[in-house]
């Protein structure tokens, strides 16, 4: 962590890796984590790993509010 503060996260541009945004995409479209590793090939555990990172990274309480940053943003 780099020690930023909420406020800080806020302002400053948070950039998505291209799988990170698919996920998100996915998980904004009703998707299970299931589906999720099922259409990206990859594990479920690895779609958690990807949900619990986009959490920390966009500074969200959980799926509500990545789906909240999805339509904010317009990934859906």
């Amino acid at each position: 962590m780099t020690g930023l503060s909420s406020a800080s996260k806020q302002t400053q541009e948070v950039r998505l890796t291209p799988r990170e945004e698919e996920v998100l995409k996915l998980l904004a479209k009703e998707l299970t984590t299931n589906e999720i590793a099922d259409q990206m090939c990859m594990s479920h555990h690895t779609v958690e790993s990807h949900l619990k990172n986009l959490i920390v990274k966009l500074d969200v309480r959980g799926t509500v509010g990545l789906v909240k940053y999805a339509v904010k943003k317009g990934l859906i």
